[in-house]
This record gives C-alpha cells, sequence and structure tokens, in this order.
C-alpha cells in the first residue's frame, strides 16, 4: 500500500514538473501592453531577437531577448522582473530614483547593468561585478563581490 502511494505521489511530481517548465515562443505583439511600452520607449523594438511565455504556477512570466544579448523578464502584469543588460548600463527610468541616488553616491564610478527582484527585495549587479541588495523599500541592505 505504502508502495503504491509512493509511487503515485512520485508521478503527480514528476507531471507538475514538467508542466512548469512550459516556454513557449510568442510574437511581440502578444506580450502584456506594459512590457510592449516598456520595450517601445526605453529599447529599439527592431532588435528584438524572440519574445517567450513561461507559464508559472501561479501566472506567466515573459521574457524579451534581444539580439546585443540584453534580456528582459516581465511579470504577468507587465511589470519588469529583471533587465540584464549585460555589459550596458539598464536605462536610469527604469531604475527607482533613491537607488540610482545611492549608487552614484557609494561607487560614482559604476553603473548597474542589471537591476531586478530577488527573494527578499531587489538586486543590482554593477559593472564593477558587485552585486548590492535592496530591500522592499530600495534601502541598500548587502553587498556581494
Amino acid at each position: 500500500m505504502k508502495k503504491s502511494i509512493l509511487v503515485a505521489l512520485m508521478a503527480v511530481i514528476c507531471t507538475l514538473s514538467a508542466c512548469a517548465d512550459n516556454d513557449q515562443l510568442i510574437t511581440f505583439a502578444q506580450l502584456p501592453a506594459p512590457a510592449q511600452v516598456t520595450v517601445k520607449q526605453y529599447f529599439d523594438e527592431a532588435n528584438v531577437a524572440f519574445c517567450t511565455m513561461d507559464r508559472e504556477w501561479f501566472g506567466k512570466e515573459y521574457k524579451v531577448q534581444f539580439n546585443d544579448g540584453t534580456e528582459i523578464k516581465f511579470e504577468s502584469d507587465g511589470s519588469i522582473h529583471k533587465i540584464d543588460c549585460q555589459f550596458r548600463a539598464v536605462p536610469d527610468a527604469l531604475i527607482p530614483e533613491v537607488v540610482l541616488q545611492q549608487v552614484k553616491a557609494q561607487f560614482p564610478q559604476a553603473v548597474i547593468v542589471e537591476w531586478g527582484k530577488d527573494d527578499r527585495g531587489w538586486k543590482a549587479e554593477l559593472n564593477n561585478q558587485l552585486e548590492l541588495k535592496f530591500n522592499s523599500k530600495y534601502q541598500m541592505i548587502g553587498i556581494d563581490d
């Protein structure tokens, strides 16, 4: 009896795991409207390589991959989850002003090349390889090198 329950439980877990990672290619027009606006306003729409939609447990996640390596992930509602511009600066307008001020004050020669949500708040990666951690109120709470 215990063995059959264990086997059934394993089958359910395997099935759910397989369904959880379900990336599918979509067109730019299928992105949520706020995501489209962000791309058009701050990036070159013509430079979009592809877009994907990933069905998560509690919603969808969208990704826009650009030809230059830049990657933006959006939440179901089109809000930004993560921006990775590789070696270029993330547009200032997409980063909270209080975070920009802290970075410019403490690291005047650095720029933010990655910005996004973290487990406990937000994180920014600088072009000098430092990773800054922020709480949900954008107060710096840690530095990783």
